[in-house]
């Protein structure tokens, strides 16, 4: 699978930007999300080729939202890379059982995610 178009969901507008803006660079399409919430209603919208998530958000979490989407036939086989600012072990443990595919934390270096996104197109 090649991975062309990515769901940002975070929060934050200035990771959303950072994350964007680099994404654009390597010629992906991305969209973005600031809830869960609205996390879902894109994906209704159109199915991505990854999710980049973040876990601390208003609401729904991302762990949440990561284990109800891993769950949804329909979504099942969409990759979701964590990307937060929770850096101890157990988190990405918990991240990882909840369905992710991959784990980041913030700050976010540009190469290593770059180079996961590829490891998984």
């Amino acid at each position: 699978m090649t991975i062309r178009d990515v769901l940002v969901v975070d929060d934050s507008k200035t990771e959303l930007m950072f994350l964007s803006n680099l994404l654009h660079v390597h010629g992906l399409t991305v969209r973005t999300a600031e809830s869960g919430e609205a996390a879902l209603k894109c994906l209704a919208d159109a199915k991505p080729d990854l999710i980049l998530m973040d876990v601390v958000m208003p609401g729904q979490n991302g762990f949440q939202l990561t284990r109800f989407i891993h769950r949804k036939p329909e979504y099942a086989d969409i990759p979701i890379i964590l990307c937060t600012s929770k850096n101890l072990e157990t988190d990405r443990v918990w991240g990882l059982r909840q369905g992710a595919s991959d784990y980041i934390t913030k700050p976010v270096n540009a190469q290593e995610l770059m180079e996961k996104i590829k490891a998984l197109g």
